[in-house]
C-alpha cells in the first residue's frame, strides 16, 4: 500500500511540475503589464499596478508557492469575499525576498482605479476578474519574472531563455 501511495504521489508531483514548467508570467513594472505564456507562447497580457517605488515590487525570478481563493487580508483582520479587502477574490503568493508567498503576490483589489499605476506596497495588483481568469491557469511552482524594461515581452522572455 506505501508503495502504492508513493507511486501515485510522485506521478502526480511530476505532472504538476511537468504543468507549471510550461507555464511562466513575467512583469514589466516599466510598463504595468503582466504576460501570461503557456508552452512559449503569450497567451494574454494584463495590465496591472505594482509597487509605489521601483524599489517595493521585488525583481529576479521567483515561484508561485500559494494560492487562495478569497484570500484573508491578515494587516487588516479583513475577512476575504469582504468588499473592503484590498487582495480582491484572488491571491496567488510568490516567494519573494525569501517571504514564502504571504508578502508578495499577484492578487485581485477592491480599488480597479489604481491599475495601470505604480501605486501598490510591492505587490502585483489585477482587476478581479482577470484574476480569477489567470489564477485557474496557473499551478503552483510557475516561475515570475519581475523586471522592468523597455523591451517588448517576446525579447524579455528570450533572453531570459524562458522561450
Amino acid at each position: 500500500m506505501k508503495v502504492l501511495l508513493s507511486a501515485i504521489l510522485f506521478f502526480t508531483l511530476g505532472i504538476q511540475a511537468t504543468e507549471a514548467s510550461s507555464s511562466f508570467i513575467i512583469v514589466n513594472k516599466e510598463t504595468n503589464q503582466l504576460a501570461y505564456f503557456k508552452e512559449g507562447e503569450v497567451v494574454e497580457i494584463f495590465t496591472v499596478a505594482t509597487g509605489a517605488t521601483n524599489d517595493l515590487t521585488p525583481t529576479g525570478k521567483h515561484k508561485i508557492v500559494v494560492k487562495a481563493v478569497d484570500p484573508y487580508y491578515r494587516k487588516k483582520n479583513i475577512p476575504g469575499g469582504s468588499p473592503n479587502n484590498p487582495l480582491g477574490s484572488r491571491w496567488m503568493g510568490i516567494d519573494a525576498l525569501d517571504t514564502d508567498g504571504r508578502i508578495y503576490g499577484i492578487h485581485g483589489t477592491n480599488r480597479p482605479d489604481s491599475i495601470g499605476k505604480s501605486v501598490s506596497a510591492g505587490c502585483i495588483r489585477m482587476k478581479n476578474e482577470e484574476i480569477e481568469k489567470l489564477y485557474s491557469n496557473i499551478p503552483i511552482g510557475t516561475t515570475v519574472y519581475i523586471t522592468s524594461s523597455e523591451e517588448d515581452f517576446a525579447t524579455i522572455a528570450k533572453k531570459l531563455n524562458a522561450l
